[in-house]
């Protein structure tokens, strides 16, 4: 008898955790990419959206931008190179097909003397509630 309770336990356990396997492989971790270097860094901006890039692959993605990367976002931005790293707008471009969420601080923005008329297509002013619902997983942090 003790058996046979023991192996039905087993059996619930194995069931449930399998079905809550399958529940979490639906759900996306995201990555959170702080940028807040600019065209001055390009090593660290370029990579920064490179590592975007890559986990945009198979994860929920945020870039935020503040400090001297608003520099990078606005429409005016020069398009620098650095390295091997694709160019700052082949880089952005990519991003934004894929669907990665790109935003700039307001008061970074301000701070650096441009209205959100400033921004480049695709960047949009940030969105604190945006923060915490880009993904219904886990969030990674990088900052760049």
């Amino acid at each position: 008898m003790n058996r046979l309770l023991a192996t039905f336990l087993l059996s619930l356990a194995f069931t449930f955790g399998a079905a809550d396997t399958q529940a979490d492989e639906s759900i996306h971790d995201g990555a959170f990419i702080h940028i807040s270097h600019g065209i001055d860094s390009p090593h660290r901006l370029l990579m920064a959206l490179n590592m975007a890039r890559m986990m945009a692959a198979d994860h929920d993605v945020l870039i935020y931008f503040d400090i001297e990367g608003i520099d990078a976002v606005v429409q005016d931005a020069p398009d620098v190179s650095y390295a091997h790293f694709r160019s700052l707008h082949e880089q952005l471009a990519a991003l934004k097909e894929k669907g990665v969420i790109l935003m700039a601080c307001p008061g970074c923005l301000q701070a650096a003397g441009k209205t959100p008329a400033d921004l480049a297509e695709g960047i949009q002013l940030a969105d604190r509630k945006q923060f915490f619902s880009f993904t219904k997983g886990r969030i990674l942090s990088l900052t760049y």
